[in-house]
């Protein structure tokens, strides 16, 4: 197979389109490679030859964020996932971020992607992942949908970790705002110690400009907004584009990052059912029973 041929190391790309806005949907982690409306690129993306680069634009499941150790007990008994961030020795963002999703439904302006999550060591409960991408000439929305085709009761969390910008604007000018009252503490390996009201550089709830700040922090007691959470990247010239998430997306997470390659700033801004170590805290964690489904909902909504 010649370089010219060879499919993108992030699997089959559907492109999806609606008036100006494009939309590209990588198979592997059902990731959002990219998102634009009239020539303004709206997430972080990357090249043919990576794969999603600081997990950009992945979805999450069957937990968001980190297990501590990669260990947790059900039922009495201890559990041991794999390590997959080695650096903290955690495991992260879910059991399908090296996973290529399988298009059941293909559109002009949609696309639907499912994955299974087999039982394995660290997680002995089968499940489907299925995602929808809906692209509207105003918004770019999406729905997972987790299903348990297991015999047993399964813990669960989902998750997204979309990048977000405003191209012709330095992402270091823009301005975030979320409407969280509370922030979680965390220990050096990223875990959660407690929550404590949000303070000083991550008291968003007026804006913060990116350029001011930097951290990796999950927020809580969200402030929903007609039904739904909006967390807000403004421009100086009031341009905006907002992510919004469904009432089940009760806890936010804010990374900036100074080493997402190619950019001196990037934000993502990841919706969550349930905070880092759900599966040991208990906080957010659901149990989906046997033959039941979940889905919840969230998109991103520019104003440009």
């Amino acid at each position: 197979m010649t370089p010219k041929t060879r499919p993108p190391a992030s699997g089959t790309n559907h492109t999806l389109r609606a008036g100006s806005s494009i939309a590209v949907i990588a198979s592997l982690a059902a990731a959002l490679r990219s998102y634009e409306q009239d020539g303004v690129a709206l997430t972080e993306t990357w090249g043919d030859d990576e794969i999603p680069q600081g997990g950009g634009g992945i979805l999450l499941a069957p937990w968001p964020n980190r297990v501590a150790g990669g260990r947790w007990t059900l039922d009495g008994k201890e559990q041991r996932l794999d390590i997959t961030e080695p650096s903290k020795g955690n495991a992260i963002h879910g059991l399908l971020r090296n996973t290529g999703y399988q298009a059941v439904e293909v559109g002009q302006s949609h696309v639907v992607l499912e994955a299974e999550i087999f039982p394995q060591h660290g997680y002995p409960f089968h499940l489907m992942h299925r995602a929808r991408y809906e692209l509207t000439e105003d918004e770019l929305r999406v729905t997972q949908e987790l299903s348990n085709l297991s015999a047993e009761p399964a813990p669960f969390g989902l998750g997204a970790h979309p990048y977000l910008k405003i191209s012709d604007v330095p992402t270091e000018d823009l301005t975030i705002t979320v409407l969280a009252d509370r922030m979680f503490l965390a220990d050096d390996r990223s875990i959660p110690t407690g929550t404590a009201p949000v303070s000083g550089q991550h008291d968003l709830r007026s804006g913060q400009r990116i350029g001011d700040i930097e951290f990796d922090t999950a927020f809580t007691g969200l402030q929903a907004i007609d039904g739904r959470y909006e967390h807000v990247l403004a421009a100086p010239d009031g341009r905006s584009i907002t992510l919004w998430a469904d009432e089940s997306f009760s806890y936010a997470h804010v990374y900036v990052s100074t080493i997402y390659p190619g950019v001196s700033k990037a934000v993502a801004i990841e919706p969550m059912t349930a905070p880092a170590d759900a599966f040991n805290s208990g906080e957010g964690l659901r149990r989906l029973d046997p033959g039941a489904s979940f889905s919840a909902h969230w998109g991103i909504f520019p104003r440009l």
